[in-house]
């Protein structure tokens, strides 16, 4: 199958050959058929998947170019997410003339008006920005014809229930909802009884939430504190192309990154205390290769395309299996093959072994420090 295949408008399969696209993934060549004939959809699948072209492509396909009003609405979780969504729909639609704009919080909410009344076809938008923009009166969504709701377990376990609801409440036109999702939790099932219309239901997970092209590694370390020699040891002989180092908090990340640039250069931090413009020009610069080690908390772990990344690194272990599959899919992505090594320690054995056994897969166990 190709993208000719869904027959979409060709100025659109102009854009996809520009960005060498070639095949759909999975989730791409189940869903952009249901998309294109105004289906609404709740898709469970796999990080690392394709969700955001799955999206952009038949949303562009859709847009009429000759009305200037918001007819597409995609609501994501976090900034970093929503400027992904915004970057890659705006080159899909590049060549049909599709606008597309993300509003998201920590930025001048003026220049963001502004640009609005200038015409957007395709609206990003993190929740709290979007409503206040509601509020505000100052956001026109009476012609919003598809909303896609990204990362949905995310969004709702971040405590946006609520916000979800007063957003899909405020659309009382005929429109369709499509939710993204890797797990299915209660408030999912709720929201798809309160304001979908038969929604059509398609996993691609399979009882496998890890993608297949990774491989597991763990090393067991003596305690905490040997875990930094031991992660240099290992930097080294991985030498990967871009690495990922997860910790679980703020001030992990920033102490652990302060003794890697003592060893490898291009390194850097990323977590959610800092500004908006830091983490954008952060994430920018991970994108565009230029830092190599990149050290953060689960900020980073959901939805970001990050298709460079070699090497996920847990430098303090996931108490939690879905936690464990996000990080880890920040490499492997899209087919790529990737690799994800955990650090643990004897009291994390437990816990290993429960969540190896939910994912069905076996992890290699590498070296020891002791």
């Amino acid at each position: 199958m190709t993208f000719e295949t869904f027959d979409l408008d060709p100025l659109v399969l102009d854009s996809l050959r520009d960005m060498g696209y070639e095949k759909p993934t999975p989730v791409q060549e189940k869903s952009i058929p249901l998309v294109i004939e105004g289906k609404d959809l709740i898709a469970l699948a796999e990080t690392g998947s394709g969700k955001t072209a799955a999206c952009a492509i038949p949303v562009c396909h859709k847009v009429d170019t000759s009305d200037s009003h918001i007819q597409a609405l995609i609501v994501v979780p976090t900034r970093e997410l929503a400027l992904q969504y915004a970057t890659e729909s705006q080159k899909i639609g590049r060549e049909k003339g599709v606008k597309v704009f993300a509003i998201l919080g920590g930025e001048d909410m003026d220049l963001q008006r502004a640009k609005l009344k200038g015409g957007v076809h395709v609206l990003v938008a993190t929740p709290g920005r979007l409503i206040d923009f509601i509020y505000a009166r100052a956001i026109n969504l009476t012609r919003v014809e598809t909303l896609i709701l990204d990362e949905a377990d995310q969004m709702l376990g971040m405590g946006f229930y609520e916000d979800l609801e007063f957003i899909m409440g405020c659309l009382i036109q005929e429109h369709q909802t499509m939710l993204f999702s890797a797990t299915m939790p209660q408030e999912i099932k709720k929201i798809a009884e309160n304001h979908m219309k038969n929604p059509v239901e398609l996993s691609l997970i399979g009882g496998r939430p890890a993608p297949t092209q990774l491989s597991h590694k763990l090393v067991l370390c003596r305690d905490n504190q040997a875990k930094l020699s031991q992660l240099a040891v290992l930097l080294k002989e991985l030498n990967p192309g871009q690495c990922l180092i997860f910790t679980n908090s703020r001030r992990e990340v920033e102490s652990l990154c302060r003794d890697l640039k003592k060893k490898f250069s291009a390194v850097d931090f990323l977590h959610g205390g800092l500004e908006q413009g830091v983490r954008s020009i952060i994430t920018g610069k991970f994108l565009r290769g230029k830092i190599r080690f990149l050290v953060a908390t689960d900020v980073a772990a959901r939805g970001l395309d990050f298709s460079g990344v070699t090497h996920v690194v847990n430098f303090h272990f996931p108490r939690e299996q879905e936690t464990y599959m996000h990080r880890a899919g920040r490499t492997g992505r899209s087919g790529r093959k990737g690799t994800c090594v955990t650090l643990v320690t004897r009291r994390d054995l437990k816990t290993v072994d429960q969540i190896f056994k939910k994912l069905k897969q076996k992890p290699e166990w590498i070296g020891k420090s002791f």
